[in-house]
């Protein structure tokens, strides 16, 4: 097994620390030799059949979680997810049916596995809230549970009060319950699973506070006493309730954010021209992947390696210090690469991606795979044509005109004379027609002009 590390000073040198609801208290309750390892957990929100590069970060904390020697647990939201987390939408969640959120649970499961999974250590527990969520009734949920919070309290919510200051979103009362759900997750966590702590994005810390806070209203109404009141009589009750679910003391629930990751230009993370980078290699290739990652600027490379890689500190610092003397050699953004694309689709897909992307650059393209190809040139601008049309010959005048690689006769004639394009990553000259012998698979030809300007052509 791996050695141990501290997970707070870990998160703390990674950036992946922002807000806690008492550190030292935490430090401390996870180095209790006496009573690790802890179970931590983060929630996750099943509004699609996967997740984007944005959650991604919570997904590191349990794996950090993991490397310190705790179990971490993932909640995936089957029940949450049937109400929608208000935080960071400007109206209402479209609801879904309960065979759509159970379908997304179980397609965005695979991305637990193969991030936590490759690690020493116990395996991480998958639970699905909605197994607790769907047994509470409406009565038991106000009694046991709604009369713990304050309205006033609630409506403080940044995303409570901007709905309910704008009067054509509003809030509807199911989101505006979300909170209680999360909170109820949390406590019922603590109590039947032992799990003390709870992990998310600092948009996600009002709800984890209000967990966190439950737990302690919970286990004093349970030792007959009011919630606001500490005392001798008051802690001796709940400090023996707190034992007889695992726990050694009512202050054994903890809260802890990370950031929300941004770009340095202000753009939005995990966002390309093609739209969000997806977990699933189905939604985003290992290829288009491996190219978020090695396209980033320098000073977004500093801040991600240490994010989303589980290098240590003294490789990441020399990988720093090398690259701020050879900015050219592009270091930071390949090693980033490979070792964020290696942790979520494995080291054979990283070295087939990284592979994918010279055969690009130098145009020889002959060597890929197809599955791989078309993951390469996924992004690029593709024809279809009638493969008898091939037969006689395909005129390149012609095809580059088609293409757009040429805007006439003149140019195209210019651009073959001067050897500027080549087929499958050979070059060809004025006089070379297309022709089935080109045929990558028996299906594609592809076309360059010049060093970067590639078209797809599919023949069938």
């Amino acid at each position: 097994m791996s050695k141990r590390i501290d997970l707070i000073n870990e998160l703390e040198w990674r950036g992946l620390l922002k807000d806690c609801t008492d550190k030292e208290g935490l430090s401390k309750h996870l180095a209790d030799p006496d009573k690790s390892p802890r179970k931590i957990y983060a929630g996750f929100d099943p509004t699609a059949d996967s997740l984007t590069i944005g959650n991604l970060v919570p997904i590191m904390l349990l794996a950090h979680v993991k490397r310190a020697g705790h179990v971490p647990v993932v909640v995936m939201g089957g029940g949450t997810g049937l109400i929608g987390d208000p935080s960071g939408k400007s109206a209402e969640r479209m609801m879904m049916t309960e065979e759509i959120v159970q379908g997304n649970v179980d397609a965005q499961k695979p991305i637990y596995d193969a991030i936590l999974n490759k690690m020493d250590g116990a395996d991480y527990i998958p639970l699905n809230n909605n197994d607790w969520l769907s047994k509470i009734s409406y009565i038991e949920a106000l009694r046991d549970i709604g009369k713990h919070f304050s309205v006033n309290m609630m409506m403080q919510k940044e995303s409570v009060k901007e709905r309910l200051n704008n009067r054509e979103q509003g809030i509807s009362y199911t989101e505006f319950s979300y909170m209680i759900l999360q909170a109820y997750d949390f406590a019922h966590l603590y109590e039947h699973e032992g799990v003390t702590v709870q992990l998310g994005g600092s948009d996600q810390y009002g709800n984890i506070v209000a967990g966190s806070d439950l737990i302690r209203r919970k286990l004093a109404a349970q030792a007959g006493a009011d919630a606001h009141i500490s005392g001798t009589e008051f802690d001796t009750e709940a400090l023996k309730i707190a034992k007889d679910i695992g726990t050694d003391s009512i202050k054994t629930s903890f809260g802890l954010t990370a950031p929300l990751v941004s770009k340095a230009d202000g753009g939005k993370f995990g966002k390309t021209e093609t739209g969000a980078v997806w977990l699933t290699a189905n939604r985003t290739s290992p290829y288009a992947y491996y190219q978020f990652w090695l396209n980033a600027t320098d000073q977004d490379a500093e801040g991600w390696i240490k994010v989303f890689t589980f290098l240590d500190q003294d490789a990441i610092e020399s990988l720093i210090a090398r690259h701020q003397d050879n900015p050219g050699k592009r270091e930071l953004q390949r090693t980033l690469a490979q070792e964020a694309t290696k942790i979520l689709h494995g080291q054979q897909a990283m070295e087939n991606a990284e592979a994918a992307g010279k055969a690009l650059f130098s145009g020889d393209i002959g060597l890929l795979d197809e599955q791989t190809m078309l993951e390469v040139f996924a992004s690029v601008p593709t024809t279809e044509y009638a493969k008898v049309d091939l037969a006689g010959g395909v005129d390149m005048v012609e095809m580059l005109k088609s293409t757009k690689l040429a805007s006439s006769n003149r140019e195209a004639r210019e651009f073959l004379s001067e050897g500027s394009v080549s087929i499958n990553g050979e070059k060809i000259g004025k006089d070379t027609q297309l022709t089935e012998s080109h045929l990558l698979y028996g299906s594609f030809i592809a076309i360059r002009r010049g060093k970067k300007k590639w078209h797809m052509t599919k023949w069938s």
